[in-house]
Protein backbone atom coordinates (compact mmCIF):
# COMPACT_ATOMS: atom_id res chain seq x y z
CA UNK A 1 0.00 0.00 0.00
CA UNK A 2 1.70 3.28 -1.33
CA UNK A 3 -0.27 5.38 1.38
CA UNK A 4 1.17 8.24 3.76
CA UNK A 5 -0.29 9.24 7.11
CA UNK A 6 -0.14 12.80 8.29
CA UNK A 7 -1.98 15.61 10.26
CA UNK A 8 -3.72 18.21 9.25
CA UNK A 9 -4.44 21.67 11.18
CA UNK A 10 -7.93 23.10 11.22
CA UNK A 11 -8.03 26.82 11.40
CA UNK A 12 -8.15 26.90 14.85
CA UNK A 13 -4.80 24.43 15.26
CA UNK A 14 -6.73 21.12 16.19
CA UNK A 15 -5.08 18.45 14.54
CA UNK A 16 -6.56 15.92 12.28
CA UNK A 17 -5.18 13.24 11.05
CA UNK A 18 -5.39 12.18 7.69
CA UNK A 19 -3.77 9.42 4.98
CA UNK A 20 -3.10 10.25 1.03
CA UNK A 21 -2.60 8.12 -1.59
CA UNK A 22 -0.89 8.95 -4.97
CA UNK A 23 -3.18 7.91 -8.30
CA UNK A 24 -2.05 4.44 -8.87
CA UNK A 25 -3.14 4.17 -12.50
CA UNK A 26 -1.16 1.86 -14.79
CA UNK A 27 2.39 3.46 -15.49
CA UNK A 28 4.20 5.93 -13.13
CA UNK A 29 3.35 9.02 -16.24
CA UNK A 30 -0.50 8.00 -16.38
CA UNK A 31 -2.53 10.95 -15.45
CA UNK A 32 -4.80 10.43 -12.63
CA UNK A 33 -8.72 9.67 -12.96
CA UNK A 34 -9.18 12.43 -10.37
CA UNK A 35 -9.16 12.70 -6.88
CA UNK A 36 -11.99 11.17 -4.09
CA UNK A 37 -11.48 12.88 -0.60
CA UNK A 38 -13.22 9.65 2.08
CA UNK A 39 -14.96 10.38 5.23
CA UNK A 40 -15.87 7.67 7.73
CA UNK A 41 -18.73 7.64 10.00
CA UNK A 42 -19.19 7.96 14.25
CA UNK A 43 -17.21 5.85 15.97
CA UNK A 44 -15.22 4.73 12.62
CA UNK A 45 -11.60 5.26 11.64
CA UNK A 46 -10.55 5.08 7.77
CA UNK A 47 -8.17 2.00 8.78
CA UNK A 48 -11.54 0.22 7.96
CA UNK A 49 -12.00 1.53 4.90
CA UNK A 50 -8.46 0.96 3.41
CA UNK A 51 -9.53 -1.79 1.14
CA UNK A 52 -11.63 0.43 -0.61
CA UNK A 53 -9.24 3.50 -0.92
CA UNK A 54 -6.37 1.62 -1.70
CA UNK A 55 -9.18 0.19 -4.93
CA UNK A 56 -10.09 3.55 -5.76
CA UNK A 57 -6.25 4.67 -5.72
CA UNK A 58 -5.99 1.66 -8.27
CA UNK A 59 -8.08 2.61 -10.33
CA UNK A 60 -6.43 6.20 -11.20
CA UNK A 61 -7.83 8.03 -8.26
CA UNK A 62 -5.79 10.31 -6.45
CA UNK A 63 -7.22 9.20 -2.93
CA UNK A 64 -7.40 11.38 0.49
CA UNK A 65 -9.38 9.93 3.73
CA UNK A 66 -9.62 12.13 7.13
CA UNK A 67 -10.54 11.55 10.54
CA UNK A 68 -13.34 14.02 12.16
CA UNK A 69 -12.36 15.74 14.38
CA UNK A 70 -12.88 14.17 18.10
CA UNK A 71 -12.60 10.12 17.13
CA UNK A 72 -10.08 7.84 16.06
CA UNK A 73 -6.53 9.58 15.72
CA UNK A 74 -7.53 12.95 16.04
CA UNK A 75 -8.03 13.75 19.93
CA UNK A 76 -11.26 13.54 22.01
CA UNK A 77 -13.85 16.17 23.07
CA UNK A 78 -15.71 14.60 25.71
CA UNK A 79 -14.44 13.68 29.20
CA UNK A 80 -13.59 10.17 28.46
CA UNK A 81 -11.86 8.53 25.59
CA UNK A 82 -14.51 6.45 24.71
CA UNK A 83 -17.56 8.25 24.68
CA UNK A 84 -18.35 10.56 20.92
CA UNK A 85 -19.05 13.75 21.43
CA UNK A 86 -19.81 17.22 19.84
CA UNK A 87 -20.57 20.69 20.89
CA UNK A 88 -22.66 21.17 17.56
CA UNK A 89 -21.90 19.63 13.94
CA UNK A 90 -21.21 23.00 12.83
CA UNK A 91 -17.96 22.32 14.07
CA UNK A 92 -17.58 19.47 11.76
CA UNK A 93 -19.05 21.22 8.04
CA UNK A 94 -16.58 24.09 9.44
CA UNK A 95 -13.63 21.34 9.27
CA UNK A 96 -14.69 19.56 6.30
CA UNK A 97 -15.21 23.01 4.19
CA UNK A 98 -11.75 24.20 5.44
CA UNK A 99 -10.15 20.97 4.92
CA UNK A 100 -11.81 20.71 1.30
CA UNK A 101 -10.47 24.35 0.36
CA UNK A 102 -6.77 23.06 1.12
CA UNK A 103 -7.17 19.74 -0.31
CA UNK A 104 -9.08 20.49 -3.65
CA UNK A 105 -6.37 23.28 -4.34
CA UNK A 106 -3.68 20.41 -4.45
CA UNK A 107 -4.92 17.60 -5.90
CA UNK A 108 -5.79 16.92 -9.89
CA UNK A 109 -10.14 17.27 -10.52
CA UNK A 110 -12.44 16.36 -10.65
CA UNK A 111 -13.49 16.21 -7.33
CA UNK A 112 -15.12 13.33 -5.50
CA UNK A 113 -16.75 13.39 -1.94
CA UNK A 114 -17.69 10.40 -0.32
CA UNK A 115 -19.06 9.97 3.11
CA UNK A 116 -20.20 6.76 5.18
CA UNK A 117 -23.06 7.13 7.86
CA UNK A 118 -22.26 10.18 9.69
CA UNK A 119 -19.12 10.99 7.35
CA UNK A 120 -22.39 10.28 4.37
CA UNK A 121 -24.80 12.81 6.55
CA UNK A 122 -22.13 15.82 6.91
CA UNK A 123 -20.92 15.51 3.10
CA UNK A 124 -24.60 15.81 2.05
CA UNK A 125 -24.99 18.69 4.73
CA UNK A 126 -21.92 20.48 3.27
CA UNK A 127 -23.03 20.33 -0.06
CA UNK A 128 -26.06 21.80 0.24
CA UNK A 129 -25.15 24.46 2.35
CA UNK A 130 -22.10 25.23 -0.53
CA UNK A 131 -19.48 24.84 1.74
CA UNK A 132 -17.86 21.72 -0.87
CA UNK A 133 -18.24 22.29 -4.18
CA UNK A 134 -17.95 18.49 -5.58
CA UNK A 135 -18.22 17.41 -9.01
CA UNK A 136 -19.70 14.01 -7.88
CA UNK A 137 -20.82 12.53 -4.53
CA UNK A 138 -21.14 8.93 -2.90
CA UNK A 139 -22.85 8.72 0.15
CA UNK A 140 -22.43 4.69 1.83
CA UNK A 141 -25.54 4.37 4.05
CA UNK A 142 -25.69 7.91 5.03
CA UNK A 143 -27.33 8.77 8.10
CA UNK A 144 -30.73 11.07 7.31
CA UNK A 145 -32.67 9.18 10.01
CA UNK A 146 -32.59 6.69 12.62
CA UNK A 147 -34.02 2.74 12.59
CA UNK A 148 -36.79 2.32 14.77
CA UNK A 149 -38.20 6.28 14.85
CA UNK A 150 -41.84 6.07 15.34
CA UNK A 151 -42.80 9.81 16.21
CA UNK A 152 -41.76 12.76 14.28
CA UNK A 153 -38.15 14.37 14.02
CA UNK A 154 -39.47 17.22 16.22
CA UNK A 155 -40.82 14.99 18.30
CA UNK A 156 -37.46 12.79 18.99
CA UNK A 157 -35.31 15.60 19.26
CA UNK A 158 -37.44 17.43 22.05
CA UNK A 159 -36.89 14.02 24.17
CA UNK A 160 -33.32 13.91 23.56
CA UNK A 161 -32.98 18.23 24.48
CA UNK A 162 -34.57 16.94 27.75
CA UNK A 163 -32.02 14.27 27.79
CA UNK A 164 -29.33 16.25 27.63
CA UNK A 165 -30.71 18.82 29.74
CA UNK A 166 -31.15 16.49 32.43
CA UNK A 167 -27.27 15.90 33.25
CA UNK A 168 -23.58 16.23 31.58
CA UNK A 169 -24.13 16.69 27.80
CA UNK A 170 -21.00 14.97 27.22
CA UNK A 171 -22.01 11.39 29.49
CA UNK A 172 -22.77 8.06 26.69
CA UNK A 173 -26.40 7.97 25.92
CA UNK A 174 -26.50 4.34 25.50
CA UNK A 175 -24.66 1.56 27.27
CA UNK A 176 -21.63 -0.06 25.27
CA UNK A 177 -20.94 -3.48 26.75
CA UNK A 178 -20.90 -5.45 30.07
CA UNK A 179 -17.04 -4.83 30.33
CA UNK A 180 -15.71 -1.45 29.53
CA UNK A 181 -13.81 -1.51 26.55
CA UNK A 182 -14.63 -4.44 25.18
CA UNK A 183 -17.06 -4.49 22.06
CA UNK A 184 -20.40 -5.41 22.49
CA UNK A 185 -21.87 -9.11 21.96
CA UNK A 186 -23.73 -9.28 18.32
CA UNK A 187 -22.04 -5.85 17.29
CA UNK A 188 -20.99 -7.88 13.92
CA UNK A 189 -24.93 -8.20 13.50
CA UNK A 190 -25.39 -4.69 12.38
CA UNK A 191 -22.66 -3.81 10.73
CA UNK A 192 -21.09 -6.86 8.10
CA UNK A 193 -22.00 -10.58 7.16
CA UNK A 194 -18.14 -10.45 6.59
CA UNK A 195 -16.11 -11.52 9.79
CA UNK A 196 -12.79 -11.07 7.74
CA UNK A 197 -13.60 -7.69 7.06
CA UNK A 198 -15.01 -7.24 10.81
CA UNK A 199 -11.97 -9.03 12.48
CA UNK A 200 -9.86 -6.66 10.72
CA UNK A 201 -11.26 -3.65 12.37
CA UNK A 202 -10.92 -4.93 15.78
CA UNK A 203 -7.33 -6.01 14.82
CA UNK A 204 -6.56 -2.32 14.28
CA UNK A 205 -7.69 -1.36 17.04
CA UNK A 206 -5.57 -3.24 19.18
CA UNK A 207 -3.30 -2.41 17.06
CA UNK A 208 -3.90 1.59 17.70
CA UNK A 209 -5.92 1.98 20.68
CA UNK A 210 -6.37 5.81 20.50
CA UNK A 211 -9.00 4.07 17.41
CA UNK A 212 -11.84 2.77 20.24
CA UNK A 213 -15.02 4.43 20.23
CA UNK A 214 -17.75 3.34 21.77
CA UNK A 215 -21.25 5.10 22.07
CA UNK A 216 -22.35 9.18 21.61
CA UNK A 217 -22.92 10.94 24.16
CA UNK A 218 -26.47 12.74 24.58
CA UNK A 219 -24.85 16.00 23.16
CA UNK A 220 -24.17 14.11 19.62
CA UNK A 221 -27.68 12.30 19.71
CA UNK A 222 -29.45 16.02 20.43
CA UNK A 223 -26.90 17.75 17.48
CA UNK A 224 -27.43 14.60 15.43
CA UNK A 225 -31.50 15.44 15.28
CA UNK A 226 -30.73 19.24 15.29
CA UNK A 227 -28.87 18.59 11.67
CA UNK A 228 -30.91 16.03 10.55
CA UNK A 229 -34.16 17.98 11.00
CA UNK A 230 -31.62 20.53 8.61
CA UNK A 231 -31.46 18.37 5.81
CA UNK A 232 -34.76 17.39 6.26
CA UNK A 233 -36.68 21.18 5.76
CA UNK A 234 -37.93 21.48 2.55
CA UNK A 235 -35.89 22.82 -0.38
CA UNK A 236 -33.04 22.53 0.91
CA UNK A 237 -31.88 19.18 -1.01
CA UNK A 238 -34.13 20.12 -3.36
CA UNK A 239 -31.64 23.12 -4.10
CA UNK A 240 -28.48 20.66 -4.77
CA UNK A 241 -27.90 20.59 -8.37
CA UNK A 242 -24.30 17.87 -7.73
CA UNK A 243 -24.57 14.26 -8.83
CA UNK A 244 -25.20 12.04 -5.71
CA UNK A 245 -25.23 8.30 -5.38
CA UNK A 246 -27.00 7.06 -2.42
CA UNK A 247 -26.36 3.55 -1.37
CA UNK A 248 -28.63 2.00 1.53
CA UNK A 249 -29.79 -1.17 2.97
CA UNK A 250 -33.28 -2.37 4.14
CA UNK A 251 -31.13 -4.32 6.11
CA UNK A 252 -30.05 -1.61 7.70
CA UNK A 253 -30.38 -1.50 11.80
CA UNK A 254 -28.69 2.12 12.57
CA UNK A 255 -29.92 4.17 9.78
CA UNK A 256 -33.10 4.24 8.01
CA UNK A 257 -33.33 3.61 4.28
CA UNK A 258 -36.60 5.23 3.99
CA UNK A 259 -34.91 8.49 4.52
CA UNK A 260 -32.39 7.70 2.58
CA UNK A 261 -35.10 6.42 -0.52
CA UNK A 262 -36.93 10.09 0.15
CA UNK A 263 -33.31 12.11 -0.14
CA UNK A 264 -32.66 10.69 -3.65
CA UNK A 265 -35.88 11.66 -4.59
CA UNK A 266 -35.64 15.15 -3.73
CA UNK A 267 -31.78 15.58 -4.72
CA UNK A 268 -32.24 16.70 -8.46
CA UNK A 269 -29.62 14.31 -8.99
CA UNK A 270 -29.81 11.62 -7.05
CA UNK A 271 -29.82 8.12 -7.85
CA UNK A 272 -30.11 5.53 -5.49
CA UNK A 273 -28.67 1.77 -5.01
CA UNK A 274 -31.19 -0.27 -2.95
CA UNK A 275 -29.56 -3.09 -1.25
CA UNK A 276 -32.05 -5.61 0.76
CA UNK A 277 -31.47 -8.80 3.06
CA UNK A 278 -27.79 -9.70 1.48
CA UNK A 279 -26.18 -6.55 3.26
CA UNK A 280 -25.87 -4.71 6.64
CA UNK A 281 -25.04 -1.27 7.92
CA UNK A 282 -21.45 -1.14 6.65
CA UNK A 283 -22.38 -1.70 2.72
CA UNK A 284 -18.33 -0.95 1.37
CA UNK A 285 -17.36 -4.05 3.98
CA UNK A 286 -19.60 -6.69 2.82
CA UNK A 287 -19.06 -9.86 1.80
CA UNK A 288 -17.49 -9.84 -1.65
CA UNK A 289 -19.91 -10.47 -4.00
CA UNK A 290 -22.63 -7.46 -2.19
CA UNK A 291 -19.20 -5.22 -1.83
CA UNK A 292 -18.28 -5.82 -5.50
CA UNK A 293 -21.57 -4.90 -7.14
CA UNK A 294 -21.56 -1.77 -4.53
CA UNK A 295 -18.09 -0.69 -5.94
CA UNK A 296 -18.83 -1.59 -9.81
CA UNK A 297 -21.89 0.89 -9.01
CA UNK A 298 -19.75 3.83 -7.38
CA UNK A 299 -17.67 3.03 -10.61
CA UNK A 300 -20.47 3.25 -13.07
CA UNK A 301 -21.95 6.45 -11.56
CA UNK A 302 -18.53 8.01 -11.61
CA UNK A 303 -17.60 7.02 -15.30
CA UNK A 304 -21.30 8.98 -15.95
CA UNK A 305 -21.26 11.71 -14.14
CA UNK A 306 -17.39 12.97 -14.08
CA UNK A 307 -15.91 10.72 -17.58
CA UNK A 308 -12.21 10.14 -17.96
CA UNK A 309 -11.94 12.74 -20.28
CA UNK A 310 -13.05 16.05 -18.29
CA UNK A 311 -10.39 14.79 -15.84
CA UNK A 312 -7.80 18.06 -15.51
Amino acid sequence: MNATESAWGAPDGHQIRRIDWPSGAAGENAPPRGSILFVPGRGDAYEKYLETLEQWSRAGWRVTAADWRGQAGSGRLGNDPVTGHIGDFSTWIDDIAAFWTDWKTATPGPHVIAGHSMGGHLVLRALAEHRVDADAVVLSAPMLGYVGTVLPLRVMHGAAKIMARLGDRTRPAWKWSEKPGEVPAGRIDLLTHDKDRYEDELWWRQQRPELVMGPGSWGWVERSYASIRGLDRPGVLEAVTTPVLLIGTTNDRLVEMAAIERAANRLPHGELLRLGKEARHEVLREVDDVRDRVMAAIADFLDRVVPVHDAS
